[in-house]
């Protein structure tokens, strides 16, 4: 039994000065949780999520350091007082930064890292290595180096290495975020295998649609507290408005609708010829002939993890260096240089784009506009800061704020640097329902003013609100090339639901 006890929790952060701020994360919580219980957490990005799972895995208040009051205990046995290292004997995490949880460069290795730890016999962990990876239909990522896999690839070498160790309680911070539908449908069979196991789950999440039939309970945070406590009744007979009326996504997709509005396409192009890019030696990367695409456009490029996706989003705008091919944007040739002057991404690990000391001085970091006064940037970014729900941030570093919040921070940094193309990988990826919906009527919004856009995604909710332009891609390859509308939808939610 996990037992929450008139938990407060708040996190020592500082703001852009270094003066201290407290950071509310846990409210006088009080929260029982049975032997073998599958909980999910949803609610608004900074509701205290991630807080609650971190208290019951020990790095509250082991290594996140705060002002805590309460008690948290595993059978009987206050976390706070517990090493941690035995706490990780009872708990498994899955963090929703994979990379955080990394320690090795080969993927093997990784996957027998925990239970190395825990000093289990190397022929026991080998057998649980195969298990695990037959079941999870994983042994092409075995033997592979890390830093080659895609984002999704990484969070399904967290799971796994989780699965090895086989812990009586689970935890998962935003294990979907970066999963593609058969990725999420393997997750979805490890989770179920780990239920029928009798494990103790609590999984924080905004992408609840996989959950549906697994959950036992249902809590919905807000402020650090908990706002409602669903059981599995009350569960099955959600629907989508009842859903979108809670402020959270929706328990099935098959619910979802698209609305489709008639507007003029632009006669430009983005041209692609001969793009072609490996990592190395490695058989993995981009091989695209020719491709043409529309510019002034929201063109959502999907396919399964490692599909190349976000390869041709770093190609595109010039990151790589040793990319072979043409592109030409608006009839006009565009070299390595004038793809990094002209584009702007927001990579998937917004960590690696967060280099300023407060999310003003981040947003403004993007702008350069030389005929901008700094009081003139200033004002650009607090407004921009306000469009995504920021403003009370402004003076926080990046690193102090929440995974969703983060990625607001990067995306209003994209918004205000004002780069004719505009590539956002997997801009979704931690945000709730209404930020979601925010971030699509941003992208609209920039659309509308003469951007094109190219979003890297596997969140088919973004694409029915915001998106006219479909590219699917496998295998660094392009399979399919084409607009979305009422006749295409379909194909669109057969890729999907597949």
């Amino acid at each position: 039994m996990i037992k929450f006890d008139h938990v407060s929790f708040s996190y020592d952060v500082t703001d852009a000065d270094g003066n201290a701020v407290s950071k509310d994360g846990i409210f006088d919580l009080d929260l029982t949780i049975e032997n073998g219980e599958f909980i999910v957490l949803t609610g608004g990005s900074g509701c205290g999520k991630t807080t609650l799972t971190r208290m019951i895995n020990g790095l509250i208040p082991h290594y996140y350091k705060g002002t805590m009051t309460g008690t948290v205990t595993i059978e009987g046995k206050s976390v706070s007082d517990m090493p941690i290292y035995d706490t990780s004997k009872m708990v498994g995490s899955v963090f929703q930064n994979p990379r955080s949880q990394f320690f090795n460069v080969n993927t093997t290795d990784e996957i027998a890292f925990a239970s190395e730890n825990q000093s289990r016999d190397p022929m026991e962990i080998m057998r649980s290595i195969e298990e695990t990876a037959s079941s999870m239909k994983i042994k092409k990522l075995l033997d592979r180096n890390i830093f080659e896999l895609s984002g999704g690839e990484k969070q399904i070498i967290a799971c796994a290495g989780i699965d090895v160790l086989s812990p009586d309680i689970v935890v998962l911070d935003e294990p979907s975020s970066n999963l593609d539908f058969y990725a999420i449908e393997k997750l979805r069979s490890v989770l179920h295998r780990w239920k029928r196991e009798g494990k103790t789950i609590v999984i924080a999440e905004h992408r609840l649609f996989f959950l549906r039939e697994l959950a036992d309970r249902l809590l919905i945070m807000a402020d650090g507290k908990i706002i409602q406590d669903l059981d599995r009744q009350q569960i099955e007979k959600l629907n989508c408005s009842d859903t979108e009326k809670m402020g959270i996504r929706p328990l099935c997709l098959d619910d979802l609708k698209a609305d489709f509005q008639k507007r003029q396409t632009s006669e430009s192009t983005l041209v692609l010829e001969k793009f072609c890019f490996s990592y190395g030696n490695s058989k993995h990367g981009i091989n695209i002939p020719e491709l043409t695409l529309p510019t002034k456009s929201i063109i959502a490029v999907i396919g399964h993890n490692g599909a190349g996706k976000s390869t041709l989003a770093r190609n595109i705008c010039g990151l790589e260096k040793k990319c072979k091919g043409f592109m030409h944007f608006e009839g006009r040739q565009m070299k390595t240089k004038d793809r990094l002057r002209s584009c702007y991404m927001i990579m998937q690990d917004v960590n690696h784009q967060l280099f300023a000391e407060s999310v003003k001085e981040e947003t403004i970091l993007s702008m350069t506009e030389k005929s901008l006064s700094d009081t003139e940037k200033e004002q650009k970014a607090l407004s921009v800061l306000s469009q995504l729900d920021l403003s009370e941030f402004a003076e926080l570093h990046p690193m102090a704020l929440s995974g969703g919040q983060k990625q607001r921070t990067a995306i209003a940094s994209g918004i205000a640097s004002e780069k004719p193309v505009m590539l956002f990988d997997e801009p979704t990826s931690g945000l709730d329902l209404v930020h979601m919906q925010q971030v699509a009527k941003e992208l609209i919004e920039l659309r509308e003013s003469g951007k094109t856009i190219i979003v890297v995604t596997h969140d088919l909710e973004l694409i029915l609100l915001c998106c006219d332009h479909i590219l699917h891609m496998e295998q660094g390859i392009v399979q399919e090339n084409y607009d979305l509308d009422n006749d295409s939808v379909s194909k669109l939610m057969a890729f999907f639901q597949s």
